[in-house]
């Protein structure tokens, strides 16, 4: 039997308060300012990532499209992880490296904000995306662990410092609740 739950709990909350002790807020301030400003001038969240981060972007895109913590006016955020057809399509004719790549060149607009989604940092299709859509005049946000090689292909990098996979994403998830929270409070106003 492996680690009971209590002690999976703790290390949870370790991993986190280590991490609110770090530098890492700073981005995550960094990431809010670049996307109320692109909201606030009319433009879109592209968001994109595989396996659970395909899951990730799509938890946080359907937060802003829906409501995080209130009701409000619906903010302009589309996953590029839903459209089965044209995953499967693109992938199997083409490359799947290219599959967001695609979908941000179709989708996106100078002005708007990508953000990928690695824990690892090395992801191809992610990288790919996230070169796209700065040749397009897109802004880039990356989500992930060690940073990996799509660190040079984002305008703000929320690199969490942590190595255990598992608790890498554990604070995405609460990286991204509060990206939705701050932006419910600075574009709406305080609760």
């Amino acid at each position: 039997m492996g680690p009971s739950v209590s002690a999976l709990l703790r290390q949870a909350s370790d991993a986190l308060r280590a991490v609110s002790e770090s530098p890492y807020e700073e981005s995550v301030s960094k990431a809010v300012d670049l996307l109320e400003t692109a909201i606030t001038a009319g433009h879109k969240l592209l968001a994109f990532g595989n396996g659970g981060s395909s899951a990730d972007a799509q938890h946080l895109c359907a937060e802003l499209v829906g409501r995080f913590q209130r009701p409000r006016r619906a903010l302009p955020a589309i996953a590029l992880t839903t459209n089965q057809a044209l995953l499967t399509a693109w992938s199997n004719d083409h490359r799947f490296d290219d599959v967001f790549a695609r979908q941000v060149e179709a989708l996106g607009q100078p002005g708007d904000v990508a953000l990928g989604i690695s824990t690892s940092g090395n992801s191809p299709n992610v990288i790919n995306a996230l070169a796209r859509a700065r040749s397009l005049g897109l802004r880039t946000l990356g989500l992930t662990g060690s940073g990996g090689r799509m660190a040079e292909h984002c305008d703000v990098l929320m690199s969490v410092p942590l190595a255990e996979t598992p608790r890498i994403q554990e604070v995405h998830l609460v990286t991204y609740h509060t990206l939705c929270a701050a932006l419910e409070e600075r574009l709406f106003g305080a609760s």
